[in-house]
């Protein structure tokens, strides 16, 4: 939830699609429900995500001083 906090403080989403997709979130907590959730949802996330630049975070080596043991 944190992210989805962050991007609300960074208004990426607006409030009614933070609640909408927190609610989501909460009732929906396997992987399976959450890949469930309406593509109205998807959509704002996704859009959220590309501002936030987050893939870029899945995609950047490993620092050199983390502990990979």
């Amino acid at each position: 939830m944190n992210t989805l906090d962050e991007m609300r403080h960074l208004d990426l989403l607006s409030a009614a699609q933070h609640q909408e997709i927190a609610a989501w979130l909460r009732a929906h907590k396997t992987p399976a429900g959450i890949l469930a959730m309406p593509p109205h949802l998807w959509r704002v996330v996704e859009a959220a995500s590309l501002a936030m630049n987050l893939d870029a975070d899945f995609t950047r080596p490993p620092a050199l001083d983390a502990d990979l043991a």
